[in-house]
């Protein structure tokens, strides 16, 4: 059952959609901005209810996320393995974290062209780059949370025998969980980001990125390039709303520890 609350903020969430939409729709149509270059909010809405009759489009969708879910998964086993390994080993933590920094800060649409070149299966290419854009979120999520956790709970666990992959499994791993899902929706948002992007540049036309050069290329239609845009975001936030639910479903408890 909805809450009070929840209705409330679904509320001024549309309102405030509502109120950007009309504004938008208020520019253009007032003259401010020249409608062939960029048309009203009105008409790419429409072009964007329309997208989902084109085949063109829907593969395209499919393609995208087909690549995003593969190297979204991919991030999170090499994240949380590796968080775990560099997190728990202090000397090898140690011994990696100047390489963690630095990778951290690569930009991955700037290994786009690189990856065009090692990969010559586009698809290929686009896991490999949302792979890398993802997993840094979750890795950097998964060594802070461990460094967080309760050192008197494990040597508690350690007091009564248990060995290090136990204390790990039942004292480690649950404390980390919340941070590391946290590090995991940020990277699916990321991911959704490059892996767009990798599109923009691959120049064979598919996906979401694909479906938008083409548009661009075939006599510059704006309003549909635009609501390939829009649908790129309400993606993006329906992907990012999806896992806030799952996590506050999860983690209940350290939603109450929180509040407390």
């Amino acid at each position: 059952m909805i809450s009070a609350v929840s209705r409330r903020r679904a509320l001024r969430g549309l309102a405030g959609i509502a109120g950007a939409v009309g504004l938008a729709e208020l520019v253009s149509r007032t003259g401010l901005v020249d409608q062939t270059l960029i048309p009203p909010i009105s008409v790419v809405l429409q072009r964007a209810g329309g997208l989902f009759t084109d085949p063109e489009f829907t593969d395209g969708v499919v393609a995208t996320l087909e690549g995003w879910a593969t190297g979204l998964l991919l991030a999170v086993a090499a994240g949380v393995l590796l968080g775990l390994l560099l997190g728990e080993v202090r000397w090898l933590g140690t011994a990696a974290r100047p390489i963690v920094e630095f990778c951290r800060t690569l930009s991955p649409v700037s290994l786009i062209p690189l990856a065009i070149v090692l990969f010559p299966v586009t698809f290929q290419m686009k896991v490999f780059l949302t792979c890398f854009a993802a997993v840094w979120p979750i890795l950097i999520n998964t060594l802070y949370a461990l460094r967080d956790v309760d050192p008197v709970a494990k040597e508690t666990l350690r007091s009564f025998g248990f060995g290090p992959l136990a204390v790990l499994w039942r004292v480690s791993l649950p404390a980390a969980a919340p941070f590391i899902t946290t590090g995991i929706r940020i990277a699916a948002s990321v991911g959704l980001i490059v892996i767009v992007s990798s599109e923009l540049l691959a120049g064979d036309g598919t996906g979401i990125g694909g479906y938008i050069m083409t548009t661009q290329s075939s006599g510059g239609h704006t309003d549909l390039m635009l609501a390939a845009a829009l649908w790129t975001g309400i993606l993006g936030m329906l992907v990012n709303s999806g896992l806030v639910q799952l996590e506050r479903r999860a983690f209940r408890w350290h939603d109450r520890k929180a509040a407390a």
